[in-house]
């Protein structure tokens, strides 16, 4: 996983789920700044292909969760993301970045309408950074209230509307990105159906206190069992999504990244968020390089850094993301690629410990998503 290294107790932040993770055997490890789970007992394919089959309980509690209060808001947050936050109703949610004004993503985020204030989830190693941006960006127009205190629980998997519907009813009537309030544990949640497997499932927020009991009765039932970061990372890597500071970061531009689909008509024609210049000539001459999948031969994963070769050696590109994926039992990657090579069945090369390896460039995902649409 990027960012993990063996854990320090003295400077790492401890989720509100970190005693049950040591209970249930976790192995902990150091990530972006929170002592995080990368595996349980059963390891990192077994939560994997249990996800993809049932439903896995993740801790995602390091991620950072905001409120932007007041009636200029949704105008306010459009000055610093392009998607159409303006046209976003109530109970509805909506993927964006944060882009600097080259075009680059500082982040990217969900935004969600609660009625009277916006919901914000970000990246855990981003979000000091994402709130400092917010506060300069949005100066006097709204109130942006940082949620230190709330933690975030998601169960992804094809049970997991099943599931939980029979602790909280009313979950399996959400379509995918909306949200809405429930009660478990005696205590009030906020639940979306959203995640990052490509699966169907659900994320709660909750007070930190109320994390412990919420996650006991989801993990007493006999499908869901716990997942961490390394099947995580798996299963967004099968479903093409992007991870923070590998596949997409200040350099790359949502176009590039293949994210167009999450700015607006309106947001493209108008522009008024930064490096909006630069993004509306992207798709109106398109982009130089693109963001696809890639499928090496042979057993060795193509990890992030790797060049990519045209056929005749001549760079073309580079791994950002790349592992095993036990869904396709085989390596898969993702990475830039110039974009007159980007078409699926395309014959590159990799370079993998100093030699050359094949490979072919596939369009995401690997594995199709199942997203409950309604």
């Amino acid at each position: 996983m990027n960012g993990a290294t063996e854990p320090s107790a003295r400077r790492l932040i401890k989720t509100p789920l970190n005693a049950l993770h040591r209970e249930l055997g976790a192995k902990m490890v150091a990530f972006a700044g929170h002592e995080m789970p990368i595996r349980f007992a059963g390891g990192i394919i077994a939560e994997h292909h249990h996800t993809r089959k049932q439903a896995s309980l993740f801790d995602v509690s390091h991620m950072g969760q905001a409120m932007l209060g007041g009636e200029q808001a949704k105008s306010a947050l459009e000055r610093l993301v392009p998607a159409d936050i303006k046209g976003l109703a109530p109970g509805k949610m909506r993927y964006t970045q944060l882009t600097n004004p080259a075009g680059g993503i500082l982040d990217d985020l969900m935004v969600t309408n609660r009625g009277d204030h916006l919901l914000l989830v970000v990246n855990a190693s981003r979000k000091e950074e994402d709130f400092a941006h917010l506060e300069r960006g949005l100066g006097d127009l709204c109130s942006l209230e940082i949620l230190p205190e709330r933690a975030l629980i998601a169960l992804q998997g094809p049970l997991a509307a099943a599931i939980l519907q029979r602790h909280a009813p009313g979950v399996e009537r959400l379509k995918f990105l909306e949200m809405g309030e429930f009660e478990m544990a005696g205590e009030p949640i906020l639940v979306s159906r959203s995640g990052y497997t490509g699966e169907d499932g659900f994320e709660i927020s909750a007070a930190a206190g109320a994390a412990g009991p919420v996650a006991s009765l989801l993990l007493a039932e006999g499908e869901v069992a716990p997942a961490g970061l390394g099947a995580r990372d798996s299963l967004r890597l099968e479903a093409g999504l992007c991870l923070y500071g590998n596949d997409i970061d200040e350099r790359t531009t949502p176009v590039e990244a293949g994210l167009g689909f999450s700015i607006a008509k309106r947001r493209r024609a108008e522009g008024g968020f930064p490096g909006d210049q630069v993004i509306q000539a992207q798709f109106r001459d398109g982009v130089s390089r693109r963001l696809t999948g890639l499928r090496p031969s042979g057993p060795a994963p193509a990890r992030a850094g790797t060049p990519i070769a045209d056929l005749a050696g001549r760079p073309i590109g580079e791994i950002t993301s790349g592992g095993f994926a036990p869904s396709i039992d085989g390596p898969a990657a993702m990475g830039y690629v110039d974009t007159e090579h980007c078409t699926a069945g395309t014959e590159v090369l990799l370079t993998l410990r100093g030699r050359q390896v094949g490979a072919k460039i596939e369009k995401l995902p690997f594995v199709a998503h199942r997203y409950f649409k309604g």
